[in-house]
Parts: C-alpha cells; structure tokens; sequence
C-alpha cells in the first residue's frame, strides 16, 4: 500500500489533466473489474459485482493545480488557480508542469516585506527559457506542485494525498470485494475535477443512478496549531462526515458506516465541519437523488 500511495501521489495530474493518474489506477483495477470504463468526462469506472442494488465508491484522481493565465515581456508567468490555493504556501513552491519543465513562484517585490502576502494575483512564476532561448510553457498550459512523498512510520508527507491516498484506499476496497465475492454492483469510480467544484462525481452518479454512493477524502485534523475545533486526530481512525459543506449524511447512511467499522473492530472519528465539500454534495443530488456519506482519511 505505502509503494502504491507514493506511486499515485507522486503522479502529475491537476483538474482536468488526470489522464497520468488514470493510467495508473486503469492498471491496478483492470484484473478487478467486471466491467472498466471511462465515460466521457475522463472519470474512470470500474465495476465489481453483477447484482441489481448498485453502489457507488468515489475518490477524486486530480489534485490542486494552476493555469498560465498571461506571460510578460520578461518571461515571467501569472497563473489562475485549479482549486484553492492558500497565499501562505505558495512562495517559493515548485511547480511542475506536463512536459517536465519545473518553475518557483516568486511574490511581486512591493509584497516582498510586508507581514501579509497578497492574493494569488500579486505570484509569479519563475520558468528558465531554454538552451535557445525559447519560452518552454505557453498560456493555457497547466501545472501541478512538485514534491517527494515521504513515510515516517505510519504517518506520509507529500502533495496530492488529497486524493491520492482515497484513490489507494478505493484499490484496496475493490480488491477486497473481488475477493469476498457481493451480491451487488459495486462501482468504483476514479473522478476528475473534484478540486474545481465536483464536477466529474455528478454526471458519473448521474448515470449510474446508485442506490447509495460513499464518497472517500481526506480532511483536516484539530491535533495541530490553530487547528480546526473538534477532536479529529490523526491516527484514531477513519473519519465518518456527520456534516460538511455538501452533505448532511442520512442516518441510516451514518448509522451504516459506523456499524460497519464496529463490527469490523475499527476505531473510527466522527466530524461536524462547514466551508468546505466532497464529491459527496454532486452524487447526492443526481436524478431523484442518492443517499450519500463521506468517509475522510485524517
């Protein structure tokens, strides 16, 4: 598992360019599936199962990215953001972008010394021309950060774990159900530009129609400086989503997924938080729509 989390993580693949991404998990689910697909938005389908109540399993293969939005006369690129992008962590990060070439972000100088840093327009990024002296991205090209994954014991640092480590976790769930056999359909979906407003999980909901969809994320913990208010902690299991942003879980949902982890002998978390959403809030409302929970990696 830990070989196969960094191999994900570590793979380029911002909102809308996920097709590295799906390559790799294409190869892990094929031996799986009883039926593979990839519909035409880019989410990749794969079913386990020929039974008649469908489930629908999803994690998002894209991570937070950016697009070169204009260059200047110096070569410098200005970008607009794939996601959510946080000021604070942006100077001096390395982006990578599809064809290799790697930038740093720089702040305007006027910013330079002051206590706050600007909005994501006052960033630049700093790209080496090449050996002609030919500018080596082009506005409309998109980039992804760059960055190792690294294992300390149980715990891994690295970029993209949102959602990288659901996408592992979907494997690992697909191969278990393969194994024990299930009287379901059981859908593992790989969905794309969930960063930029879920908009892959929808119309794949919409076109399954199942009779309950999980959607697999990570969220964040309160074990930390300021962190958010609440007893998340990393290490004390998974964590079932009372509330977020996109969804209220049902309670049979909930009640189900705790239930599940009870019998399994599983220490689980459960959290109540607001601003932000899951593939969760587009599966629930597709057709006549879907009772949907959220399972979240702390």
């Amino acid at each position: 598992m830990e070989a196969l989390i960094k191999t994900l993580a570590e793979a380029w693949g911002p909102p809308g360019f996920e097709h590295r991404v799906r390559d790799l998990i294409r190869a892990e689910v094929e031996p799986l599936a009883d039926e593979l697909r990839v519909d035409p938005l880019g989410n990749l389908i794969c079913r386990v199962g020929n039974g008649p109540k469908r489930v629908m399993l999803a994690a998002h293969m894209d991570e937070i990215g950016l697009m070169i939005s204009h260059i200047d006369r110096q070569g410098f690129a200005r970008f607009a953001p794939m996601g959510t992008l946080f000021p604070a962590t942006l100077l001096g990060a390395r982006v990578r972008f599809e064809n290799g070439v790697i930038g740093s972000i720089g702040v305007e100088h006027q910013y330079s010394k002051r206590r706050e840093l600007p909005e994501t327009g006052g960033f630049y990024i700093d790209i080496e021309q090449d050996s002609a002296g030919q500018r080596q991205v082009n506005v409309g090209d998109p980039g992804a950060f760059a960055g190792e994954v690294v294992w300390r014991g149980e715990r891994v640092i690295g970029k993209s774990l949102d959602d990288r480590l659901g996408c592992a976790v979907l494997i690992e769930a697909l191969r278990r159900v393969k194994q024990s056999g299930t009287p379901h359909s059981v859908y593992g979906v790989f969905t794309v530009q969930e960063e930029v407003g879920s908009r892959g999980a929808g119309p794949a909901a919409y076109g399954l129609d199942p009779h309950l969809g999980i959607a697999l994320d990570v969220t964040s913990t309160s074990d930390v400086p300021h962190g958010r208010s609440g007893q998340v902690k990393l290490g004390a299991g998974p964590v079932i989503l009372a509330r977020d942003g996109g969804v209220i879980a049902p309670p049979k949902v909930r009640d189900l997924m705790i239930r599940a982890a009870e019998s399994a002998g599983l220490t689980y978390q459960v959290q109540v938080i607001e601003g932000v959403a899951t593939d969760g809030r587009e599966m629930q409302i597709a057709r006549a729509g879907v009772p949907t929970g959220t399972l979240s990696i702390p």
